[in-house]
């Protein structure tokens, strides 16, 4: 049997701006997903630190502030630095990120970016997905 999919739902750097963040863990803990909530105001170091030390699958950034080009991939850094693989993570940004900046993200290893309005299902399915295609890979090495 393998274990639920563990979800870290970030809120990064001064963006004060929860209430989605708080939404989405909600309805991912209804549908069957462990969910760690990281509070607001965090520091890259902090989110990366949590991630690892939560042992999670998933790392979703919430961010509205439009510091996403800079925050997410010092997340991602970070969490190298801290002893976490985040090519075995799922990455995931939501919030306020303009198309034009989607091809750098997920330059930058972020797996998935959901804009507000996204329906929450295609979320699930989409961590679902992501989530056993990691697992599969880490498998077989």
């Amino acid at each position: 049997m393998e274990r639920p999919i563990k979800v870290l739902v970030a809120k990064v750097g001064l963006d004060g701006h929860d209430r989605g963040a708080k939404v989405v863990a909600r309805f991912l803990r209804d549908a069957g997903f462990e969910v760690v909530y990281t509070g607001l105001h965090r520091t890259p170091q902090e989110v990366a630190m949590a991630a690892v030390q939560e042992d999670v699958d998933v790392v979703g950034i919430s961010i509205h502030s439009g510091a996403h080009k800079e925050l997410v991939p010092k997340v991602i850094k970070y969490i190298r630095e801290f002893g976490g693989n985040p090519e075995e993570m799922v990455i995931l940004v939501g919030g306020i990120i303009p198309e034009d900046d989607f091809e750098e993200l997920k330059k930058a290893g972020v797996d998935g970016i959901f804009i507000p309005g996204t329906p929450i299902q295609e979320i699930i399915d989409f961590i679902k997905k992501a989530v056993a295609e990691k697992r599969k890979a880490v498998a077989k090495k």
